[in-house]
């Protein structure tokens, strides 16, 4: 569930948490996330993709984690710091965190703003995400989570 239509016509707006993954800038909709966390005693899932850093124990139930820049192919694996969070979503009834370097703050935005995401974006295929929309200071990526879970 995106939320987003770029050149739709019905003007509303949205939440997105923006986040960091190897210096760009990201969102996720609001309403695709369950909770962010700092969890980060990760136990190894061996024979799992390089993108899987582990699995947590989240109040008993059992959550995979994904480091984000690997799946989008961005850095080397997320330096775990104070700073690290993981974004937990729901995706074909189970949690699956995205490790992010850190959570910026709640933008709010029109979905008239929100443009199409380029071919490719940062060297990123497109296909990860719903749109981009323009701040002030930066361009923010909207990742499509059921893409990124693929």
């Amino acid at each position: 569930m995106s939320g987003f239509s770029p050149g739709h016509a019905v003007e509303k707006t949205y939440d997105i948490v923006t986040f960091r993954v190897d210096g760009g800038a990201y969102g996720i909709h609001i309403l695709n996330i369950q909770e962010i966390n700092k969890l980060l005693d990760l136990t190894p899932a061996p024979g799992a993709p390089p993108y899987v850093r582990g699995i947590l124990n989240l109040r008993g139930q059992i959550v995979t984690i994904i480091d984000l820049g690997l799946k989008l192919g961005l850095s080397d694996p997320i330096h775990l710091n104070m700073q690290t969070r993981n974004i937990i979503v729901r995706s074909g009834g189970e949690s699956i965190g995205l490790l992010v370097e850190r959570i910026g703050d709640v933008v709010r935005v029109a979905s008239d703003e929100v443009d199409a995401p380029p071919a490719n974006m940062n060297g990123l295929h497109g296909k990860f995400f719903d749109g981009v929309v323009k701040t002030v200071d930066e361009l923010i990526g909207i990742l499509n989570v059921e893409k990124i879970l693929e």
